[in-house]
């Protein structure tokens, strides 16, 4: 189990409503890993909190960038966060670029723009094909006193990360943020990386997957 202490919490403003937010690093003065933005009603005391752990991506959250479909999750999440009486949304800060970091992510974007996929791209760097880790959000889930929840996910990676820290994970299908620059790469997370839906509703390639 990580290690983790809270190092910031305030109450933050946020369009659309308002949420706690958390800062949460190993070390109370270290680095800072996961951000934690909770939104809970009266009504949420008993029921099971919607999570969504969503990895950093700096091109798609803060540029926009269409290459992913992160920029569209992450503000559907809020959003999702928002509507529920009780939602998390963690903001895993280390894992751009699925664990490789931001430059070699932008390394393996080269490559991609010469024809390989997103895994192919990783493999020719010598880098591994997603280096994530989610024992800290485990952690933080169970600093909230989080046994049981509903994961807005389609990674069958983050499910078996949760569980296997014993808790009780259902899952909420979440997928479908497709534009024409993104659909190739959403395939191949599909079919060749198992995700569970990145396209919407499984449906066979409709080109090969190189």
């Amino acid at each position: 189990m990580s290690h983790i202490v809270s190092q910031a919490s305030c109450t933050l403003p946020i369009s659309g409503g308002e949420v706690r937010l958390h800062v949460f690093g190993r070390e109370r003065n270290g680095p800072e890993r996961v951000i934690a933005a909770v939104h809970r009603t009266e009504r949420g005391a008993d029921c099971d909190p919607l999570v969504r752990l969503h990895s950093a991506c700096a091109t798609g959250d803060i540029l926009g960038s269409l290459r992913c479909d992160c920029g569209s999750q992450l503000s559907a999440a809020l959003d999702a966060v928002l509507e529920s009486d009780y939602g998390i949304l963690l903001y895993l800060l280390g894992h751009e670029g699925r664990g490789i970091g931001l430059a070699n992510k932008i390394r393996a974007y080269a490559l991609q723009e010469q024809g390989l996929n997103t895994v192919d791209a990783n493999v020719a760097l010598g880098l591994p094909v997603d280096d994530r880790d989610y024992t800290d959000a485990a952690a933080i889930l169970r600093e909230f006193d989080v046994v049981r929840l509903r994961l807005a996910t389609n990674n069958p990676l983050k499910i078996a990360a949760l569980e296997a820290a014993g808790l009780k994970v259902r899952r909420v299908p979440w997928g479908g943020f497709v534009t024409p620059h993104n659909a190739g790469y959403l395939q191949t997370k599909d079919y060749v990386l198992g995700h569970l839906g990145s396209l919407g509703p499984v449906t066979e390639p409709s080109e090969p997957l190189r």
